[in-house]
């Protein structure tokens, strides 16, 4: 991308024009491109995370239209299986033939983008055994088998490293403070909160929240327990999380370039 290079309209030359102006800025930082297992595994979790946002829809969909029948859906009644289905088999509600067809096509589609999830989490569990980099960050804390992915996505092996640092590559995920500096006064804000790879920075928050919950209901068994409790009682769960977030960054960055196994110190 050198839009924020190009002067005047896009054109080929401008373009061309452009691309030559980049490269001979300084301290510019290409990336490196992806190894072939990486693009991939990234593949599969692109096809995995079409159908997430496909399921959400629909279940969306789905409850709005029985809610404008006033069929509620809710935990008690099964949750949306258990609407559909008694809308389907009650015979005196007064909806047509074409109408219960319709909805039950919808449904059958539903099941079936479920299903596809959960083929992909299969090639994805199947993928991580023969990636040795990829299991080896399982023994991070809050990192599952998407996360570990993920990781090894962004943040490449050790023959094509993408970041020169460890700090880089968390800034990049978005899990650091945004620095607003003037006049030699250092000033930093909250995380930023639109970042390029959003659904990574949600799904390290979000295994990092179930790491800080284990650790604040157990007694301390290692020093990372020590630090989540501490931190927990200074900041609170969600700051805890945001920083568990960048430390595993961190960690795994140092884990795949240096080939390094974790080991947790004990208390």
């Amino acid at each position: 991308m050198v839009a924020a290079v190009r002067q005047n309209q896009k054109t080929d030359k401008n373009d061309a024009l452009a691309i030559v102006q980049a490269s001979l800025l300084p301290d510019v930082t290409f990336i490196t491109g992806k190894s072939i297992e990486q693009q991939q595994l990234q593949s599969i979790m692109r096809l995995r995370e079409l159908c997430v946002k496909q399921k959400t829809a629909t279940g969306n969909q789905l409850t709005s239209l029985l809610l404008e029948f006033n069929i509620k859906v809710s935990t008690r009644n099964g949750g949306l299986r258990g609407a559909v289905e008694l809308t389907l088999e009650d015979a005196e509600n007064g909806l047509s033939f074409e109408f219960r067809e319709a909805l039950d096509t919808a449904w059958k589609q539903y099941l079936s983008v479920i299903k596809s999830i959960n083929n992909y989490d299969d090639c994805l569990e199947k993928a991580i055994e023969s990636h040795p980099e990829c299991k080896k960050l399982l023994k991070l804390e809050g990192v599952g088998t998407l996360n570990a992915i993920n990781l090894y996505i962004a943040l490449g092996c050790a023959e094509m490293g993408v970041f020169e640092k460890g700090k880089n590559a968390s800034a990049c995920i978005g899990l650091t403070p945004i620095q607003y500096s003037s006049g030699g006064e250092t000033k930093l804000g909250s995380v930023g909160k639109y970042v390029k790879n959003s659904v990574l920075r949600s799904q390290l928050i979000t295994g990092a929240m179930s790491a800080v919950n284990h650790a604040t209901n157990r007694t301390a068994k290692t020093k990372k327990d020590q630090w989540i409790q501490a931190m927990v009682e200074r900041r609170g769960k969600k700051c805890t999380a945001v920083a568990l977030a960048n430390k595993t960054v961190r960690t795994a960055y140092a884990m795949l370039t240096q080939n390094t196994e974790y080991k947790a110190i004990l208390a």
